[in-house]
C-alpha cells in the first residue's frame, strides 16, 4: 500500500503502523483482573507500572499506573466489536448484572447511533468503553477502497 495522500503527495513521517494507545489505571492488578476476567483480554505486565493489552490483531493499549487519574471524556472511548444486536444487548445485559464488582458506571443503554448500534460505560479507572455492532474489521472497512 503507497503512503501517497489523496494529493499525491507523500507525508513527512515514513511511518510502519499504529502500534498502541494508552489507558490510565490507579490499580493496576486491580485493572488486570476487569481487563481478563471480564472484558477478555490478553494482558501481559510491561513493567511494574504498566500493562499491555490486545484483542484480536496486532494493535495494543497500554495501560500505565498514574497518581492523578482524570475523567475520560466519552469523545475518546475504547470501541469493543461484537458481531450483531443480540450480542450487543447480551454485553449490555452482562454489563448491568456484573457493574458492582467491576466498578463500572454512567452505562448508556443501546441504541442505534453514528451508523451502529451500541451502549457506552465508564470502568472503575474512568477511562469510556463502547460496545458496538460493527463488521468483522472493525472500522477498517473505510479503508477497503483505498487499499
Amino acid at each position: 500500500m503507497s503512503q501517497d495522500t489523496k494529493a499525491g503527495v507523500a507525508p513527512a513521517l515514513k511511518l510502519n503502523f499504529i502500534s498502541h494507545a494508552t489507558l490510565e489505571t490507579s490499580d493496576l492488578e486491580k485493572s488486570r483482573k476487569f481487563y481478563e476476567e471480564f472484558l477478555g483480554l490478553d494482558v501481559i505486565e510491561m513493567s511494574p507500572v504498566a500493562l499491555c493489552l490486545r484483542l484480536g490483531g496486532h494493535n495494543t493499549v497500554v495501560v500505565v499506573k498514574t497518581a492523578n487519574r482524570a475523567v475520560m471524556p466519552m469523545i475518546n472511548h475504547n470501541g469493543l466489536d461484537v458481531g450483531s444486536t443480540e450480542e450487543v444487548d447480551a454485553a449490555y445485559r452482562t454489563v448491568m448484572e456484573q457493574k458492582d464488582k467491576w466498578g463500572m458506571h454512567k452505562i448508556t443503554p443501546p441504541k442505534e447511533q453514528h451508523g451502529s448500534y451500541s451502549f457506552y460505560f465508564w470502568d472503575a479507572d474512568e477511562n469510556v468503553w463502547e460496545i458496538l455492532r460493527n463488521s468483522p474489521i472493525g472500522y477498517s472497512n473505510l479503508f477497503q477502497a483505498k487499499d
